[in-house]
């Protein structure tokens, strides 16, 4: 399980990006679990400043690298931080 900090006084409506980018609905405070073709299993959930994602990947892999680039625009929406941020962060652990 994975923590992503989201940026100080970025404040994203988590459900709805969720929706928007993954098409699953649900509490995200409470928990979220849903499916995308070529990420796997995923499962979610919004504690304060930090949000949890635990992925379970598939067993055949997909050849799109599109849903890399979607799962990084949601990302980038959801914590404020971009690709290069969340690296660094993840360095420092």
């Amino acid at each position: 399980m994975r923590e992503y900090k989201i940026k100080r006084g970025h404040n994203p409506n988590l459900d709805a990006l969720v929706n928007r980018y993954f098409g699953a609905t649900g509490d995200i405070s409470k928990g979220l679990q849903f499916s995308v073709e070529g990420i796997g299993a995923i499962t979610m959930k919004q504690e304060k400043g930090s949000l949890f994602i635990d992925i379970v990947p598939p067993k055949t892999v997909c050849g799109d690298y599109a849903v890399i680039k979607k799962w990084n625009e949601f990302l980038l929406e959801a914590t404020g931080k971009d690709t290069k941020e969340r690296k660094k962060e993840f360095g420092k652990i």
